[in-house]
Order: C-alpha cells, then sequence, then structure tokens
C-alpha cells in the first residue's frame, strides 16, 4: 500500500493519462515509422523504439499498480507530536549550525528540489517518531548526520 497525499495522487493520476494518450501512441508511431524502413533483422532502430515501448508499457503498469494500492492520508487528522508520513519537519546540523526543512512523503512523491524526500530514505527512517527538541543521530552514506529537531508541521 501506497501512502501519499491528496496532491500526489492527482499528480500520479494525471501523468499516467499523459503517457497513455499521448506517449503510447507516439511510441507506437515510432514502432511504425522504423519498421516501414526494411529489414526487421538488423533495423537498430526498430529494436530501439520496441525497447522504448517496452520501458513505457513497464511505466504505465508500475502506475496503474501505485495507483490501485493508493491511501491518501488526510491530513487534518495527522499530529505535530511526532515525526510521521506527510510531516514537515525543520531542524538544525548540529555539525554546521545549518537549518534544514524537509517534508516526509512517499516514494512517489519525492522531491528533492520542493524538499520532499521519500520515506524510505536514511534521514526520514531516523526522524520517524521523534519529537520537537529531540537530537537525532542518523546514519546516511557519508557517515553520521546528528540534527535537533526545532519544528514539526503538517502542511496541506
Amino acid at each position: 500500500m501506497a501512502y501519499m497525499s491528496q496532491e500526489g495522487y492527482d499528480k500520479l493520476v494525471a501523468e499516467l493519462k499523459r503517457l497513455e494518450s499521448v506517449e503510447r501512441p507516439k511510441a507506437s508511431a515510432a514502432i511504425a515509422e522504423a519498421a516501414d524502413k526494411g529489414d526487421l533483422s538488423e533495423n537498430s532502430e526498430y529494436d530501439a523504439a520496441k525497447e522504448a515501448q517496452a520501458h513505457l508499457e513497464a511505466k504505465i503498469n508500475d502506475m496503474k499498480m501505485t495507483i490501485a494500492q493508493a491511501k491518501i492520508v488526510d491530513t487534518s487528522r495527522l499530529s505535530t507530536d511526532a515525526v510521521q508520513l506527510m510531516s514537515t519537519v525543520v531542524m538544525t546540523n548540529l555539525a554546521t549550525e545549518r537549518q534544514m526543512k524537509y517534508t516526509i512523503v512517499s516514494e512517489s512523491e519525492a522531491n528533492l528540489k520542493q524538499g520532499k524526500i521519500s520515506i524510505k530514505t536514511p534521514i526520514a527512517q531516523g526522524l520517524l517518531n521523534k519529537k520537537v527538541g529531540d537530537e537525532v543521530n542518523i546514519k546516511i552514506p557519508r557517515g553520521v548526520l546528528k540534527v535537533r529537531i526545532d519544528k514539526i508541521s503538517i502542511e496541506a
């Protein structure tokens, strides 16, 4: 089951519609165009088009599965007592004294540029169930990140 926000769910549905209505016909057209170029046994353009179509179909199927298993989180019912899925956490890196702000989201909604990190990342895992004021040591690939949680909020 994939927990996600209403916004994330709506984006996923829109992207699926785009893939099915725009990208799928493009892939079929590319295959047809490559097939028109003759002998399929030595037609690398045809092989590449077929492979691209296979990747597209796999992506569409994955998205359909995610949508089918999606559980939309009602953010109005979430608590800010402890860090959880959909929490926005403001924390201070105790080594550098720099503040960081991340929102913990489902894998499909993760977008680092927007400050949204997947619940499966080491940072999110290290923050789960922690409270404001807690100092946390989080194992990350580059060592240990020591942070203090300054604020927990739910941004709808």
